[in-house]
């Protein structure tokens, strides 16, 4: 995503006579799967929608599926192997971690890559679901790696601010006093000063002076309003960056509206991203019957108009 990861692109996808390595580091989108709370919480809407519309006369369970679509939407790719009977037949399917699957260089052929063990081949049959990519055709990419930046903006500027109230070495406001005060007044100011610092608490500041020509006691704030403005507004644009990326209706997600705006029915609201968000995605999962030669998975239908 940045200036110095476009030679890469001029390479073909490296492989060790195995498998290929994927275009992006899959414990890093891991990782980055709980970086926000709309970027998870948008994401685990999408599974639940899916798994829930599940037919259980399908041949995959719902914790399958379930895992399978998560797999599908965090990294790009979902993996599943089919188990057969006896005979031949698929009686089932079992999901392979996204995060530790390769594909290897023979077409169809799967390789499981823990890390801490060797790695093996998958099952015979594999079925690799895959978001496409404009720039190679071995791996998916994830919809939502335009607003990543965003999200991880959002994770640092959150982590800064609860370091800043852990920090008690900050400074809160500076107490300014002018004109003539008794110095023991001035000391049982600075001990009821000191005395009131702790744990996630302010350090203030009292300055004295006796030669002033303004009012007698001031209170000056310093750091907090202006670090205020800039956590708030870092907050609500990359917010907004990754509810673009993932097409969640805000009240979906728990979003309160701004004061003196609505966001409309959430009836109506749930109704067109059943249809534009997550049937989409079911068809993509209804691949798996033709690419397996058998019905494995059925959806029940929905009432788009409510």
């Amino acid at each position: 995503m940045l200036e110095r990861r476009q030679w890469i692109d001029l390479l073909e996808c490296w492989h060790n006579d195995r498998w290929y390595e994927p275009p992006l580091p899959l414990d890093g989108l891991a990782r980055a799967f709980r970086v926000s709370p709309h970027h998870s919480s948008a994401i685990l809407l999408k599974v639940n929608l899916i798994v829930e519309s599940l037919d259980p006369a399908s041949l995959i369970d719902p914790a399958t599926l379930r895992r399978a679509v998560q797999d599908y939407l965090v990294f790009g790719n979902a993996y599943l192997e089919p188990v057969t009977s006896r005979l031949g037949g698929v009686i089932g399917l079992r999901h392979a971690l996204a995060r530790f699957t390769r594909r290897g260089l023979v077409g169809g052929q799967f390789w499981w890559v823990p890390g801490n063990v060797d790695a093996t081949r998958l099952a015979a049959g594999t079925v690799q679901l895959m978001m496409p990519d404009v720039a190679q055709e071995l791996y998916g990419v994830p919809e939502y790696l335009s607003a990543l930046q965003s999200a991880l903006l959002n994770e640092a500027a959150t982590l800064f601010r609860r370091r800043y109230y852990l920090n008690g070495s900050r400074a809160g406001f500076i107490l300014y006093a002018t004109g003539d005060i008794d110095p023991n007044d001035c000391e049982a100011i600075k001990a009821a000063m000191r005395a009131s610092k702790g744990p996630g608490n302010f350090r203030n500041m009292f300055v004295h002076a006796p030669n002033g020509k303004e009012g007698s006691i001031r209170v000056l704030p310093i750091a907090e309003v202006g670090a205020k403005d800039e956590f708030l507004g870092i907050k609500n644009a990359t917010q907004a960056d990754v509810m673009a990326a993932h097409r969640v209706p805000p009240q979906l997600l728990g979003i309160v509206p701004a004061q003196g705006s609505a966001f409309g029915n959430p009836k109506d609201a749930t109704a067109m991203f059943l249809q534009v968000e997550i049937a989409p995605l079911q068809a993509v999962f209804l691949e798996l019957n033709a690419r397996l030669g058998a019905e494995v998975i059925r959806f029940r239908a929905r009432d788009f108009a409510g």
